[in-house]
């Protein structure tokens, strides 16, 4: 039986993952801010038998503090863990800076993964075949780091936002790699498609018309896991690899820059610090 830690566990993908790794035989760690929707994930594992295998922790991966209690929960209670699956993401068409004056999208999409990425990796490397999972948006062609604006401050778009996080993300990636050059854990950037259950999130009228068309034209979430289980069933050899609906990508060009991905590194350290 393998440990896993799923944020995002409460809402499409990763539900969907939480539940396959339950129907599995697995232990599932589940992070969630939604208390009702923590108690139906409880009573579908119930359903399931497995109970005794899921662990909800209520926390907002938006804020750094709770991130952090969130980490520090689970490093009291597991001394290793198998997996680590980052799903959690909202969309909003507005601007939102946090209590502790982060932007949401930032700190969500791409802070929260940053801290749960570098503080569990000790606990990943005690696994025999560690694998950590960020579904995100590598593959997709368009999105730039703005280096003097991280947070958005200018010009706000809710799209450009979400693009940001992907390529942000992309930069993760491989400072893990970077930063953990001796580790066993396999760190995998996986873009699997829409599903119907995804696309969580706060839209003006007119983003919400297109998300509406999206769905409709997304794929069923059982299909949409499949890559993710099967990395999950069995993680990729090389330290840093990526792929889009199953197919792998070239780490190459801006997206996977080495320099970048230590600019970036330094940049959140910097930020967390202060």
């Amino acid at each position: 039986m393998k440990a896993l830690v799923v944020s995002g566990a409460t809402d499409g993908i990763g539900k969907a993952v939480a539940l396959a790794l339950l129907r599995r035989g697995h232990e599932v760690v589940a992070l969630g801010r939604n208390a009702e929707k923590g108690a139906t994930l409880l009573a579908l594992a119930e359903e399931q038998g497995a109970a005794d295998r899921v662990h909800f922790i209520r926390t907002d991966l938006a804020l750094v503090e709770e991130t952090r209690k969130a980490i520090a929960q689970i490093r009291s209670q597991w001394g290793k863990l198998d997996g680590l699956v980052l799903c959690a993401q909202h969309f909003r068409s507005a601007r939102l800076v946090t209590d502790e004056g982060f932007e949401n999208s930032f700190a969500l999409y791409y802070l929260s993964r940053f801290l749960l990425s570098h503080e569990l990796a000790d606990l990943l490397e005690a696994a025999p075949d560690p694998v950590v999972v960020n579904v995100c948006g590598p593959g997709v062609d368009f999105g730039e780091v703005r280096w003097s604006d991280l947070q958005r401050e200018r010009d706000y778009s809710g799209i450009d936002a979400l693009m940001q996080g992907s390529r942000l993300n992309d930069l993760l990636g491989v400072g893990f790699a970077q930063q953990h050059a001796d580790s066993a854990v396999k760190y995998v950037l996986l873009n699997p498609g829409g599903v119907r259950t995804s696309f969580s999130g706060e839209y003006d009228s007119v983003m919400a018309q297109q998300i509406e068309a999206m769905r409709e034209a997304a794929k069923p979430v059982e299909e949409g896991i499949l890559p993710i289980m099967s990395v999950l069933d069995t993680p990729p050899t090389a330290a840093l690899s990526a792929s889009m609906m199953g197919e792998p990508l070239e780490l190459t060009g801006p997206a996977f820059d080495p320099d970048s991905a230590r600019r970036l590194h330094a940049l959140t350290g910097e930020l967390l610090a202060g």
